[in-house]
């Protein structure tokens, strides 16, 4: 049998969350050496927006922030890694060298590898559609018969309203205190303007608009929380105008409580 040539994917977590794979430190690695999501977009292999979003929720999913950005809008400039951001790419690129030592070592001692590989090729990790995801912690739960009503506490401390079924947060280990990620379509966050509004919406969250991404029929309004956390909607062309969205300006982010989808670290 052939030695195999065995390459492994480092991933780093933080407690039972996955914080960083190697994808995202191959971003880190370019922002602290370039000082730009532009250039660090075009060095990693991936877009702008991709690059954007990767970061944003490396930042909602670490305890302390990985990366620092001026406000500027498009152009990404004055972006640099925090200190936690460099110790954490240190350690990545440590604990990396390690991992492919022991590789090579074990690679003569595999038998039936192709079959082996091929197994593990198939098992992916899951990976979701909704752009607004929030590591949060688990403030109250209030059971019905059917349906559990599960409050989950940002670290900027706002609030986030989620229903399940009784049979769901039993499946997923809900409880008081323990932590699960907030996952939200950024076509289901409605935008609304003025305060004291009478909303139907269980969960309206205020901040500022950090940013619009322009599109043919709908643009994407960037809000930043308090806490530096940023949530993201979807809202048509029209609406923007006829709300008079511009960076800078206070709104009220919207979404119904069933619209919540709540997940455990794996």
């Amino acid at each position: 049998m052939n030695t195999p040539d065995l390459h492994g994917e480092l991933i780093l977590s933080h407690g039972s969350r996955k914080l960083a794979d190697a994808r995202q430190m191959r971003l880190l690695a370019a922002i602290d050496t370039t000082g730009s999501i532009t250039h660090a977009a075009r060095e990693a292999g991936i877009s702008y927006k991709s690059a954007w979003d990767t970061l944003d929720a490396m930042n909602h999913l670490s305890p302390t922030p990985l990366v620092a950005r001026a406000t500027g809008g498009k152009g990404g400039g004055g972006t640099r890694l925090t200190q936690a951001g460099r110790d954490l790419l240190a350690v990545y690129h440590a604990i990396e060298a390690e991992q492919q030592r022991l590789l090579a070592t074990l690679a003569p001692h595999v038998d039936d590898a192709a079959a082996t590989l091929n197994l593990l090729s198939r098992l992916r990790t899951m990976r979701t559609s909704a752009r607004n995801q929030f590591l949060g912690r688990i403030s109250a739960i209030h059971t019905g018969a059917v349906n559990d009503e599960i409050t989950l506490t940002l670290p900027g401390g706002q609030n986030i309203v989620a229903i399940v079924t009784a049979d769901s947060r039993q499946t997923l280990g809900l409880e008081t205190g323990g932590e699960a990620v907030a996952l939200i379509k950024a076509s289901s966050v409605l935008i609304a303007c003025g305060d004291g509004l009478a909303l139907s919406a269980r969960n309206q969250l205020c901040g500022q608009i950090a940013d619009i991404r322009s599109g043919a029929v709908n643009d994407e309004i960037i809000l930043e929380l308090a806490g530096g956390t940023r949530l993201v909607a979807v809202i048509t062309c029209e609406s923007t105008r006829r709300l008079g969205l511009a960076t800078g300006m206070t709104v009220t982010a919207a979404f119904k409580a069933s619209h919540v989808i709540l997940a455990v670290p794996a």
